[in-house]
């Protein structure tokens, strides 16, 4: 008897999943060709690449409370279409300024701020989009795919940026560009999704109300305190590796590229196999545990130089990014099953607020901290210690989390977001159509 295959998602979804598909692998050319540049090019200092890597997150706190209540008010399809422009013609920006003889850390900064500013829009209709085109009994499938995806280009994403930079130096960056308008293609050929919220209430009452959502709901509290937890040193680990292996272990280019590449497939294993581990687990309890062994495996990179540097990195950021996905996969769903359509835009522009608020100022400790410990203990050292002492900050986050499974066992889901819709001073909602 032949196995039944799964339910096909709907072409809503595998339209939005290529799109997406498409951009992170041009995400990831810029995430490496960006510090590679700064260090190689510029010559900048690891406060310098501290201070742009802060920008990648400095819309967060910024932009943050406000980008839920209008994208809740806008065309989600229109407006993930619209950042998709912005975001490919600030990273267009940077080549031209480079034949230009106009580059700078500065304008690097605002080139990067702009992608952050976009991108932060973008997400909230990201995470609104999903369940909008997904029932929910196959999200977490849905999730899994789209970190695949994911995990994919982080795969191949490090290797192609290697070999693009090589061959192209600061024009790779024209990838990624490209990758944008793919993105925004797909989007067009996408009806709209999600519910626009009646403009009956104050911006101010929604905002409120997205952050009294994360906090009077139990589960949704403890994924907040675990994400803070693990955003306030995860970061200072991310910004501090290319200093590691660049000039603490005079890792090249080519070498750090097929490192990452090859470590990230365990990236792609972990998205594969989350489901599984969850439905055995339990979301909740999953979340946990790999809050906690995707920190600790993070020590693995302190083997260098006694060990291979290539190797040592490869094999760390391997173990790193499977328990990342595992992480990923199984956060949103647990956060949607406990809130209603028309209150997930201010929800996840809170939660983002909150959790990625602290990562500019992360990445910021994560420069300063090397610069500081440099003098005293040499670039190697200095590195190692500031990455250390993120990560074991960052393991902190399973405390809060260990709670997770348990109080999701306890409440029916939507519990708070009932209790909240209802009381006065919260904006009603009506349906629009949803693409199946």
């Amino acid at each position: 008897m032949k196995a039944r295959l799964p339910r096909s998602l709907g072409r809503g979804f595998h339209v939005f999943w290529f799109g997406q598909s498409v951009s992170t692998v041009g995400d990831r050319v810029t995430v490496f060709v960006v510090p590679t540049l700064m260090i190689f090019v510029l010559h900048a200092s690891a406060l310098q690449v501290g201070i742009v890597s802060m920008a990648q997150y400095l819309g967060i706190p910024l932009l943050g409370p406000v980008a839920g209540v209008l994208v809740d008010r806008w065309d989600k399809r229109r407006t993930m279409l619209v950042c998709d422009l912005v975001r490919l013609a600030a990273v267009a920006a940077i080549p031209l300024a480079y034949w230009l003889d106009v580059l700078s850390t500065p304008l690097l900064f605002c080139c990067v701020a702009a992608v952050s500013g976009a991108t932060i829009f973008f997400n909230v209709g990201y995470l609104v989009a999903v369940p909008a085109v997904v029932e929910e009994e196959h999200l977490v499938r849905a999730y899994s795919r789209l970190e695949g995806s994911g995990s994919v280009s982080e795969v191949a994403g490090p290797s192609i940026a290697a070999a693009l930079y090589s061959a192209l130096g600061v024009a790779a960056l024209l990838v990624d560009a490209a990758s944008y308008a793919v993105s925004a293609v797909c989007f067009g050929w996408m009806r709209p999704w999600g519910e626009r919220t009646v403009t009956e209430g104050s911006v101010w009452q929604r905002l409120t109300l997205g952050f009294r959502l994360n906090w009077q709901d139990p589960v949704l509290r403890r994924i907040v305190l675990a994400a803070v937890t693990l955003n306030s040193g995860g970061p200072v680990f991310v910004t501090v590796l290319p200093v590691l292996a660049y000039r603490g272990l005079g890792v090249t280019v080519g070498v750090f590229g097929a490192a990452m590449s090859a470590g990230a497939v365990g990236a792609l294993l972990g998205a594969l196999v989350a489901p599984r581990i969850s439905a055995r687990l339990g979301i909740g309890r999953t979340l946990a545990w790999a809050l906690l062994l995707h920190c600790l495996v993070g020590l693995g990179v302190l083997a260098a130089p006694a060990l291979p540097a290539g190797p040592v990195i490869a094999a760390t950021m391997g173990a790193y990014g499977f328990f990342m996905s595992c992480i990923n996969v199984c956060s949103a769903p647990a956060r949607q099953s406990r809130m209603s359509a028309r209150h997930q835009g201010v929800m996840h522009a809170a939660f983002r607020t909150v959790t990625w608020g602290v990562i500019p100022l992360a990445a910021l400790v994560g420069g300063v901290a090397v610069s500081l410990l440099t003098g005293p203990l040499g670039i190697l050292d200095a590195a190692r210690w500031t990455m250390a002492g993120g990560t074991l900050l960052a393991a902190c986050s399973f405390f809060p989390a260990l709670a997770v499974q348990s109080r999701m066992d306890a409440d029916p889901p939507k519990a708070a977001d009932t209790a909240t819709a209802d009381a006065p001073g919260t904006v009603g909602a009506e349906p629009a159509e949803a693409t199946p």
